[in-house]
């Protein structure tokens, strides 16, 4: 097999994202092809916002692409899409193409090669429909998209109904971009989002997680929930109380205020705990698994929602439950949540102050302290294996948690007392 020539740049280490696209787009030029910066990372350049990520859109096909480049993935090589590692990083980079019905709701049945302008025109909204030629510094701009940068406006690119029919998320993303980046969603394009809602539930649940904790993760979540609830997306991309049931509008006025409470940096679990703390745990983990969740945000979840309400209540959380708290890994996102749900229901923020102050005033060693007796020391009183063991054990450990024992010789003192009272003869 013969491969093309080493064309990448030279150096020591990879080139920085940027630089890296802008040298594929450089080096398809020197091939004879057409090839310009594309889609949100154009939109965020001209906002003057850092990019997640650079896309390049060139006229050169995938099997020449292939061709050119040696470090390549194929991503999507049916639709056009492939990875380029040449210059470091990988970068995404496709064909200029139109695409050809959608029976779906999400991907298009084929795509036939094109043009940029008309690239540009099969895309989404209008904000993430230009390009950018990195070589002349020009902005290539098929729809509008800069001028609707300037009124901070989600536009759809084309007949709205066109575009959310093809592709159903895109209903999703126009409100979680209208979040992320503070605009409005224009009146014929929100229209549609309101109409075409219900075709939201036919998105695999992983797509739309996936759009939910960029929007929620956001400091415009409590804009995006709102949104969400009044465009009727709300049931089917949360779908708490059953799939297209309407929340309740109590539940999400106090959500939302929650999430408004949270700080900025706010991450998934919290957020998202925030949104479902009025749900009972039991509902919560189902929810959690029919959304997609990972295991951990799960389990994160339940637990949060869980404690909540204990947090609420300081008079009934001994130093133990404190510590167990403390050393579950979760307990800033408790904090977090505590507060937003006080602040939310405008009560006094003592409860959270106080939580505060005593987690504060535990060192970290005695947070999860070595157990002083562990189950070696029933096997050295001969006592058989069973439920006895975790009864016992839980029992001295809460104790030492509570720093009610100190030392060994009290945990042992304590753990034969246990076993006495169970009708042990030691």
């Amino acid at each position: 097999m013969t491969h093309p020539p080493d064309n990448r740049p030279r150096g020591k280490r990879p080139l920085p994202p940027k630089e890296a696209a802008d040298w594929i787009v450089r080096h398809l030029r020197d091939q004879g092809f057409e090839a310009l910066l594309a889609g949100g990372c154009v939109r965020d350049m001209l906002m003057g916002r850092p990019p997640k990520d650079y896309d390049v859109a060139t006229g050169a096909k995938p099997l020449e692409l292939l061709n050119i480049f040696r470090r390549t993935l194929k991503v999507g090589v049916q639709f056009g899409v492939i990875m380029v590692g040449d210059a470091g990083p990988w970068i995404e980079v496709a064909t200029f193409r139109s695409d050809v019905h959608y029976s779906d709701g999400r991907h298009p049945d084929r795509v036939v090669f094109s043009t940029a302008q008309q690239d540009a025109l099969r895309r989404d909204f209008t904000v993430n429909g230009m390009f950018y030629d990195p070589v002349t510094g020009e902005v290539i701009d098929y729809v509008a998209g800069q001028a609707d940068l300037t009124r901070r406006v989600i536009r759809a690119i084309g007949r709205p109904s066109e575009r959310f029919a093809e592709d159903h998320l895109r209903l999703l993303r126009a409100v979680r971009f209208a979040a992320v980046l503070d605009f409005a969603i224009e009146p014929h394009t929100w229209q549609a989002v309101v109409e075409y809602a219900p075709l939201l539930a036919k998105v695999s649940r992983e797509r739309v997680l996936e759009e939910l904790g960029r929007m929620l993760t956001s400091p415009g979540r409590t804009i995006g929930m709102r949104m969400l609830a009044e465009s009727d997306l709300l049931p089917h991309a949360i779908p708490a109380v059953g799939q297209g049931t309407p929340w309740p509008l109590a539940t999400i006025d106090l959500a939302c205020r929650r999430l408004a409470a949270l700080p900025a940096d706010a991450d998934l679990a919290c957020s998202l705990a925030a949104t479902l703390a009025d749900l009972p745990p039991g509902r919560v983990d189902e929810l959690a698994r029919e959304m997609t969740c990972s295991n951990d945000l799960r389990k994160q979840l339940v637990w949060l929602i869980e404690s909540l309400p204990r947090v609420r209540r300081q008079g009934d959380l001994s130093l133990a439950d404190l510590k167990r708290l403390m050393a579950s890994g979760w307990f800033d996102n408790l904090a977090r949540l505590l507060h937003a749900d006080l602040a939310a229901r405008h009560q006094p923020l003592r409860p959270w102050q106080f939580l505060c102050e005593r987690s504060e005033a535990i060192p970290p060693e005695k947070v999860q302290p070595a157990p002083l007796v562990a189950g070696d020391d029933l096997k050295a009183l001969s006592i058989t294996p069973g439920p006895i063991y975790k009864q016992v054990l839980d029992a001295v450990y809460t104790a030492q948690l509570n720093e009610q024992i100190t030392d060994r010789d009290q945990a042992l003192h304590m753990l034969r007392r246990l076993l006495a009272d169970a009708g042990y003869s030691l």
